[in-house]
């Protein structure tokens, strides 16, 4: 390795072979045994930090895809479920294995004798702990049954929250286990048992890790929920001969609700979005369905469905964990584990059946799936291209083949005409803004980020004014607040296109915006062209020397081009207040070659350039001018 191009071809096969941090470590090591200059060195020390936050990157979108596959691959078995004991033990094998945990276990509770006891367990080797049978309220999945939320430990016997037994503490210290973390599985408001994943040394369970194992708890839950519907219509087939019809429409229901489920769920796995899943939901139950996220905003509305979902009956499911009825409108809170995702509301359906009523329960664990599904992929997206718009605007400079090539990869070409917008909404989280501009950008083959605290886009096309307009329009509507956007003039920097026009275009834009902000007009978009004089006042920077190339910019390049004295006939005409006569004395010349240079002014500012704000603006950029 002779020379820094070596090495980043080096670094770049090896993250086309998929190779690990550790070797790509190596390619900067080996370079300072090279004998490299020192800014040789320094290229190559750069781009191996940024194959290293690439690998990152793709290492994390990686895991988080294995995650949501065996999501999906559990509620497929789901769908098809014959075995509770085959698909306990699934589930528990697969909370093994994506925690990563030494251990993976779940514990039923025996209500009628106040017991608790092991049900599967993956990667034990204690025939004490697998057979351990406990009292109600003992141990960490006593805490975990009595508030039905989750509960992590770093250290098991050296945690006091919980009512430590010597049974337990006997099973536990055989096994070996450390840190552990539990999660309820619920049907309701009841908890029925605990999921668990633990580990043989002390370590920290990641909020991550708790919506992982709880949604493998509440597939859980489905499964001993559906083996419970199916045992009661057995027992009903057998114990109850006059109840036919009643058992037939049982088993109507648990049909209904299987192939619904089955519905829904290859919605999901074949790439389906939430208006989809809402459009089948609404068929299935026959009624209107509004899906919204946890801020109340609106992601789908099917049919004669409500505008929004009022928070009470949102957070009355959430407690009960049951879909609730409210003023003729069933509502269902969707959740993964404990973290609210959003709510779905049904309307036509005021008097749901129970089987109904749990067909919709069960569809709010599908669009649970679905919403951290689009999480997963927005997040790993948004990153990326967060990342990409941080370094154009930091550092268009130091490598604009590799930003231009970085945009390529996500299918934005930087080298062709951008419209380069600042948006910022009132009342409206980050991330809700965040969304919306991506959602915004995405179907225009645009990029956004946050930069500065604000929502920077970049849109194909040289109408920057219109691309403003219609953004700030589009996200107000969306978000149901006003959203205001400040752009730049695409003719101030020529075209708008590279690297280092679009990071200038950026702080054009940026003033434009606080320009806006100051005249308060929140809810609006504006380029300073459309602002003047004004806007270049109230922007946090005067732009002298932009001014004045927007203003008199034709009329510059032209007398630049051809020797004349346009500007010098501007100047006379105003001084002598639009006396032609005086304005050729002070010139020197006669009467008609005012006449003519002026009418020549007229192609090149346009025929309005005598009016009163016209006007007005071009004598304070002459002004500016001869100052400068």
């Amino acid at each position: 390795m002779t020379q820094p191009a070596d090495a980043l071809l080096h670094l770049l096969d090896l993250l086309a072979r998929g190779a690990a941090g550790e070797r790509l470590a190596q390619v900067a090591v080996a370079a300072r045994t090279a004998g490299l200059s020192a800014a040789q060195l320094a290229q190559v020390e750069q781009a191996t930090e940024t194959a290293l936050r690439i690998r990152r990157t793709l290492d994390e979108h990686r895991r988080r895809e294995t995650e949501l596959t065996a999501l999906f691959d559990i509620a497929s078995d789901l769908a098809r479920l014959r075995d509770l004991d085959a698909i306990l033990r699934s589930i528990v094998h697969r909370a093994r294995m994506l925690l990563r945990a030494d251990v993976a276990y779940l514990s039923l509770n025996d209500d009628p004798e106040g017991l608790t006891h092991m049900r599967v367990t993956d990667g034990s080797v204690s025939a004490l702990f697998q057979a351990l049978r406990l009292g109600m309220g003992e141990g960490l999945g006593g805490l975990v049954a009595q508030t039905a939320r989750p509960y992590a430990t770093a250290d098991y016997f050296a945690d006091g929250r919980f009512n430590h037994t010597t049974a337990i503490d006997t099973a536990v210290r055989e096994e070996q286990l450390v840190a552990i973390l539990g999660v309820p599985l619920t049907l309701g408001s009841r908890v029925i048992g605990v999921l668990y994943a633990a580990h043989r040394a002390s370590r920290e369970f990641t909020p991550d890790e708790v919506s992982l194992l709880s949604s493998l708890a509440d597939h859980a839950a489905i499964a001993i929920d559906n083996a419970h519907l199916l045992a009661e219509t057995r027992t009903a087939l057998l114990e109850l001969n006059a109840a036919t019809e009643t058992i037939r429409g049982h088993n109507e229901a648990l049909r209904r609700a299987e192939e619904a489920h089955d519905r829904l769920t290859d919605l999901v796995l074949r790439g389906g979005d939430v208006p989809e899943v809402a459009a089948a939901l609404a068929e299935v139950l026959g009624g209107g369905i509004v899906v919204c996220d946890p801020e109340g905003g609106q992601l789908a509305r099917i049919g004669a469905a409500p505008p929004s979902v009022p928070a009470q009956p949102v957070a009355a499911s959430r407690a009960t964990g049951r879909a609730v009825p409210r003023d003729g409108i069933w509502v269902c809170a969707v959740l993964a584990g404990p973290e609210l995702l959003g709510s779905i509301a049904l309307s036509g359906r005021p008097d749901l059946a129970e089987a109904d009523r749990r067909l919709f329960e069960r569809a709010s664990v599908v669009t649970a799936l679905l919403l951290l599904l689009r999480r997963s992929v927005a997040e790993a997206e948004n990153k990326v291209r967060g990342e990409l718009i941080a370094d154009l605007l930091t550092a268009p400079d130091r490598e604009p083949a590799g930003l231009v090539a970085r945009g390529r990869r996500l299918g934005v070409d930087l080298t062709a005409d951008h419209a380069v917008l600042v948006a910022q909404g009132d009342g409206v989280s980050r991330d809700r803004l965040a969304s919306a501009g991506a959602r915004h950008c995405r179907v225009r083959s645009g990029l956004s980020g946050w930069h500065d605290d604000l929502l920077v886009m970049l849109l194909p096309g040289a109408d920057a004014a219109g691309l403003a307009a219609d953004a700030a329009r589009e996200l107000s509507a969306a978000l149901g607040t006003p959203v205001t956007v400040g752009a730049a003039d695409s003719h101030r920097t020529a075209a708008v296109a590279g690297p280092a026009a679009l990071a200038a275009a950026h702080a054009q834009a940026a003033r434009c915006l606080r320009a806006l902000l100051a005249f308060d007009r929140r809810g609006h978009a504006a380029t300073p062209a459309e602002l003047g004089f004004v806007g270049m006042l109230l922007g946090d920077r005067a732009d002298v020397a932009g001014y004045v190339t927007d203003t008199l910019g034709p009329v510059l390049d032209y007398d630049t081009r051809r020797g004349t004295e346009l500007l010098a006939t501007l100047r006379a005409f105003f001084a002598c207040g639009g006396n032609l006569t005086r304005a050729a004395d002070a010139l020197h010349v006669h009467v008609n070659t005012v006449v003519q240079r002026l009418g020549r002014i007229a192609v090149l500012l346009g025929a309005d350039w005598q009016s009163p704000e016209r006007a007005l603006e071009i004598q304070l950029a002459l002004r500016l001018h001869r100052l400068s």
